[in-house]
């Protein structure tokens, strides 16, 4: 093998597309666009979805579903988050300093998850069936 004679593959290199150049290119005269209409006119641009004034089909389907604005105003709070707070009156300005709940959160739900050793007080939370037994069974309590 010699460096000099290194070419690559039958067929793997294709010349450049030379739109507008003539009959002999294949993309002659109307360089690929057809004839008239706007989509063959210098500038003849229009955007995503238009259909020619006919209304779009974006418009034409039913709106479907619904997105709660209220969707972010709960966070959910584990029980394995309670254990590893350092403090044992929790409310809900103490978990948004402990950066346990979003700061936008403007009312939490404990829901239960992991487990709870510590006896803990909790002040205007909710709390799940299952996360209010194990609260109370570690000796803790819920003030609504």
């Amino acid at each position: 093998m010699q460096l000099n004679k290194i070419q690559p593959a039958q067929g793997a290199k294709h010349a450049k597309r030379r739109v507008g150049r003539g009959i002999g290119s294949g993309l002659g005269k109307t360089a690929g666009r057809g004839h008239k209409g706007q989509k063959s006119r210098a500038g003849g641009f229009h955007k995503v979805g238009f259909e020619g004034g006919q209304m779009p089909l974006q418009r034409r389907l039913p709106k479907r579903g619904f997105v709660s604005m209220t969707r972010n105003d709960t966070a959910q709070v584990r029980l394995s988050d309670l254990q590893k707070m350092p403090v044992d009156d929790i409310d809900l300005l103490a978990l948004k300093q402990a950066g346990v709940v979003h700061a936008n959160a403007l009312n939490v739900k404990v829901i239960l998850c992991g487990e709870i050793k510590r006896a803990v007080k909790l002040q205007g939370l909710q709390a799940t069936k299952g996360a209010r037994t194990a609260i109370e069974a570690a000796g803790g309590t819920i003030a609504e």
